[in-house]
């Protein structure tokens, strides 16, 4: 199965940031755009594991002594570049603890078996994909201009920077994604609450 591990977006947030995309997913039609209710922000992607692997990440996850951050929502960009997108996202400001939580999931897991982040945390909030394009931030072989979110970029250059508003993360999840043609579906299979203090 493949899982990841991510932070929920609050309810208010993810209707504000809903209706952002309705106003500006005409100007990318050809890209996969995200739904609203599978908005997350991914701490850690962990890949495909077997059945008796599930358990083992469970615990190292239930070991995490992450503390609560604030996330403000604000700002847009393109991953890899802005001339060769595949990604569209809205940007996150967060307390050091976000930053932090990120890495101790990484370590805990690291030593039941999860291969290690080899990029620094750059948390951010994925809104589109470009269709049939990897959702990775960094460059791939192959990348190349692609004009899928051009008239997009045209039209945002436009506008005001968005802002989104702030939440207070108070878990972490760990969830299943199962790939379709439709998009992909995510599970949530389990939750870690954050310390407040």
């Amino acid at each position: 199965m493949r899982l990841f591990v991510a932070l929920d977006i609050a309810d208010e947030m993810r209707e504000r940031i809903g209706r952002y995309v309705e106003g500006v997913q005409n100007f990318a039609p050809e890209a996969r755009w995200v739904k609203e209710e599978s908005m997350h922000v991914t701490l850690k992607f962990i890949g495909e594991q077997s059945d008796t692997a599930l358990e083992s990440i469970k615990q190292a996850l239930s070991t995490v002594a992450g503390r609560c951050a604030s996330i403000t929502f604000r700002g847009y960009g393109f991953f890899p570049t802005a001339k060769s997108a595949r990604v569209f996202w809205i940007g996150m400001e967060a307390e050091p603890e976000l930053a932090s939580l990120a890495a101790e999931i990484d370590e805990k897991l690291a030593a039941v078996g999860v291969p290690r982040e080899q990029r620094k945390f750059s948390p951010h909030l994925t809104l589109a994909r470009s269709a049939g394009g990897s959702g990775s931030p960094r460059r791939l072989k192959g990348d190349r201009v692609t004009g899928t979110f051009e008239r997009l970029q045209q039209k945002l250059a436009a506008l005001g920077t968005p802002e989104f508003g702030s939440m207070a993360a108070r878990e972490f999840c760990l969830y299943r994604s199962q790939l379709s043609p439709k998009g992909s579906k995510y599970t949530k299979l389990e939750r870690f609450p954050l310390q407040t203090e």
